[in-house]
């Protein structure tokens, strides 16, 4: 029991050197920063129009513009995507380079082996959307000046911000154990990623009941800015549901990571290699 420490902590900072020097990790970085440079262009743009024959919005508009970016992009493309990239990737990607077998030969315990990829995976996904959530919403608003100081500091803006980045580090959490699961037990963890992508843009269209078996729905309940409803003919397609309050959404996304996490470092131990699959 008293190693368990430094050999988690051991398979952390490994993985954490091949997660962030990854060759093959290179595009999710991209992902991250596409919403920093979005919001740059857009701020810029509106310093160099000011004092023109332009007409400017007010805080509110781009609070709407942020929250519809936050929704429509980084929840259903980059935290997706990101977490696809990371954490399918932490498992399959030593069964393609042959290399898994390095860990099964250690005296490590299969679950610390699993809990520690799944942090590692966990701390630069987190950090990259993180990052990226703060950069691209101070940058969303900036071009406001002063007005947007006071927003961020006596108005709703920090609460705001504090919601978005707890609804990114969410979507890390439990994107992020979905994905390493199919990773250790699917040959092709891309066929349950296009599933999963499928189901949960399918979200807004489905009963209520169903609805509730996604990541995105609890996700939605607690962004800070709730979007109006489609034009038609896709407003007529929607089918409302009451959103999820906090107490419920942030404890049930955290215990489902936690039972996939559970059964994944369960299954590692009765794992077996075999690079000829």
């Amino acid at each position: 029991m008293s190693l368990w420490r430094p050999q988690l902590s051991g398979v952390i900072r490994l993985e954490l050197k091949k997660t962030f020097f990854s060759r093959r990790g290179w595009w999710v970085y991209l992902l991250a920063l596409a919403p920093v440079g979005l919001a740059l262009m857009h701020t810029l743009f509106e310093i160099r129009m000011q004092g023109r024959y332009h007409r400017s919005h007010t805080i509110a508009t781009d609070g709407y513009i942020y929250a519809t970016m936050f929704q429509l992009y980084f929840l259903r493309m980059g935290i997706f995507f990101g977490c696809v990239g990371i954490f399918s990737n932490l498992f399959r990607g030593e069964m393609l380079e042959k290399t898994l077998h390095y860990y099964f030969l250690t005296p490590l315990r299969r679950e610390l082996l699993v809990a520690g990829k799944y942090l590692s995976g966990l701390l630069v996904s987190g950090l990259l959307f993180f990052v990226s959530v703060l950069a691209s919403f101070y940058l969303m608003g900036r071009h406001h000046g002063v007005a947007w100081s006071e927003f961020l500091r006596h108005g709703p803006g920090l609460a705001q911000l504090g919601w978005y980045e707890a609804v990114a580090v969410l979507g890390c959490i439990g994107y992020g154990a979905v994905f390493l699961a199919a990773g250790m037990f699917i040959r092709n963890p891309m066929i349950p990623a296009a599933v999963m992508m499928v189901w949960e843009n399918l979200n807004p269209f489905l009963p209520g009941f169903l609805k509730k078996i996604s990541v995105i729905f609890y996700l939605k309940s607690l962004c800070p800015v709730e979007l109006p409803n489609p034009p038609a003919p896709l407003s007529v397609l929607m089918v409302d549901t009451d959103p999820t309050p906090a107490w419920i959404a942030v404890p049930g996304l955290l215990i489902v990571a936690l039972a996939v996490m559970t059964y994944a470092a369960i299954a590692a131990r009765r794992a077996e290699i075999s690079y000829s699959e």
